[in-house]
C-alpha cells in the first residue's frame, strides 16, 4: 500500500493516453457502452453490467467489505470549441471533466491491482449523470451493485472556483438538492384592446415570477444557501391577443431537506394564491431531482489527512450545483472531492462550457485525490 503513490504516477502516462480518446470520442447519456468497454479493456478486467450501459469491476479480495472509486460515463450535448488536436468532432463534448474523472480511476484501478489490498476496492463506471432519470438510483437498486459489501463511495470532481493543487473536502452538505418547478397560469385570454373584457395570465404570470425570486431572501436563515432561478417563460402568439395561457420553468436548489421541503410549498401557494389575485388559475408541478450531497463528516476527515502527503491542499468547497451522487451520499457514508483546476488565467472558461478542457496534470491531481478518498475509507474500515 505504501508504493500506490508511486505505482499511481507510473501509470498516469497511459491514462492520459486514454483521456484523449475518450475526449475525442464522447457518448451521450445512456449511450456510453464503447467508453465503458474502453475503459474495462485500459484496467484490464472485464466488467459487470449495471444500470444499463454502467459497469463495476472489483480489485482485492472478492468477498467482505469494498470501497467504491466512482467515475461517470456520459458527455453533454454540446458543440467543442477547444481546437485541441483530441477535442470531439460530434456534437457531444466532455465539458464537465468526466473524462478526466475516467482516466483518473484507471490509473489507481491499475496500481491498485499490483498491491495486495486489505479491503475491496470497487470500480464503479456510472451511466447518466448528466441526464434525467439519472444513473444513480439505477446502480443502488442494481444487484450487481448491491451484491458487493459497500461500506463507502468515493468521487473526485473537477472544479475551476479551486486553484489547481487544492482538493475540496468540506464535510455535510457540499451540493444542493435540484428540483423543477413547472408553472402554468390560466385564463379566457381575449383582445389586447380590451383587457377589461378578460384577465391576463401573462400580468400573473410576471407577478409570480417577481414574487418567486423573493422567496429565498425572506423565508430561508441568510446563513444557509438555497436559490430560485426562472429560466424559462413563454406566453402568446402575437402582440395584440392576450393568450389563455403563460407558463414558467423554474430550478430550484437548497443545501437543508427542511428549506427544500419549505421553499416548494412557499412556491406552490405564491403560484396559486398569486395568480388567483389577478382573477386566473396557477397551477404548480415540482419535479423532484437530486437531493442534497452531504459529505460523511469521519469519511471526509480521514480523505483530508492524505492529501498532504500526496501534494494536495485540504480546501474548503460548497455549491448550489447539483450531482447525482448524492444519491450514494443518501445510502451510505460517502465523500465527493473537488479536485481545483484554476491556473490563474483571466476569463477561463468554467464547467459545461465548449471550451472547458483541463490539463491533462489534473489526470494525476484526481487520481491522488481518488488515492485520498480511498486511503481514507480504508482507515475507517475496522479489519
Amino acid at each position: 500500500m505504501d508504493h500506490l503513490p508511486d505505482l499511481v504516477a507510473a501509470e498516469l502516462p497511459a491514462a492520459v493516453a486514454l483521456r484523449h480518446r475518450l475526449h475525442a470520442d464522447p457518448r451521450r447519456s445512456g449511450e456510453e457502452d464503447d467508453t465503458a468497454d474502453a475503459i474495462c479493456a485500459a484496467i484490464g478486467l472485464p466488467g459487470t453490467r449495471v444500470a444499463g450501459t454502467g459497469r463495476v469491476l472489483r480489485i482485492g479480495p472478492a468477498t467482505g467489505p469494498a470501497v467504491v472509486l466512482r467515475a461517470e460515463l456520459d458527455g453533454l450535448p454540446l458543440r467543442e470549441q477547444s481546437g485541441l488536436d483530441w477535442a470531439s468532432t460530434s456534437n457531444v463534448m466532455h465539458a464537465c471533466g468526466h473524462d478526466v474523472h475516467c482516466a483518473a480511476v484507471v490509473a489507481l484501478a491499475r496500481a491498485a491491482r499490483q498491491v495486495e489490498l486489505p479491503h475491496g476496492v470497487v470500480v464503479l463506471l456510472q451511466p447518466r449523470e448528466e441526464l434525467a432519470p439519472v444513473g444513480a438510483p439505477d446502480v443502488l437498486a442494481d444487484p450487481g451493485f448491491t451484491a458487493h459489501d459497500v461500506r463507502a463511495v468515493v468521487a473526485a470532481h473537477v472544479q475551476p472556483v479551486l486553484p489547481r493543487g487544492a482538493v475540496g473536502t468540506s464535510e455535510g452538505a457540499v451540493n444542493s438538492s435540484a428540483d423543477e418547478l413547472d408553472i402554468l397560469v390560466t385564463g379566457p385570454g381575449g383582445h389586447g384592446a380590451y383587457p377589461h373584457h378578460t384577465v391576463d395570465p401573462v400580468l400573473a404570470l410576471a407577478q409570480i415570477v417577481v414574487a418567486l425570486h423573493h422567496l429565498v431572501s425572506r423565508r430561508v436563515d441568510p446563513l444557509d444557501a438555497a436559490v430560485l432561478t426562472v429560466g424559462e417563460m413563454h406566453a402568446g402568439s402575437a402582440p395584440n391577443i392576450i393568450p389563455t395561457q403563460a407558463s414558467a420553468r423554474a430550478t430550484l436548489r437548497a443545501m437543508s431537506a427542511a428549506d427544500r421541503g419549505m421553499l416548494q410549498e412557499a412556491a406552490r401557494d405564491v403560484v396559486t394564491h398569486t395568480a388567483a389575485a389577478y382573477g386566473c388559475t396557477g397551477s404548480l408541478t415540482v419535479v423532484d431531482g437530486e437531493p442534497a450531497l452531504v459529505n460523511d463528516p469521519a469519511l471526509a476527515r480521514a480523505s483530508a489527512a492524505h492529501l498532504p502527503g500526496l501534494a494536495l491542499t485540504p480546501a474548503e468547497f460548497r455549491s448550489c450545483g447539483a450531482d447525482d451522487f448524492a444519491h450514494y451520499s443518501a445510502a451510505v457514508p460517502s465523500v465527493m472531492l473537488f479536485v481545483g483546476t484554476d491556473d490563474g488565467t483571466p476569463g477561463a472558461p468554467g464547467l459545461h462550457h465548449p471550451r472547458f478542457v483541463p490539463p491533462d496534470e489534473v489526470v494525476g491531481e484526481s487520481a491522488r485525490a481518488y488515492l485520498a478518498g480511498l486511503l481514507g475509507a480504508f482507515d475507517l474500515l475496522v479489519p
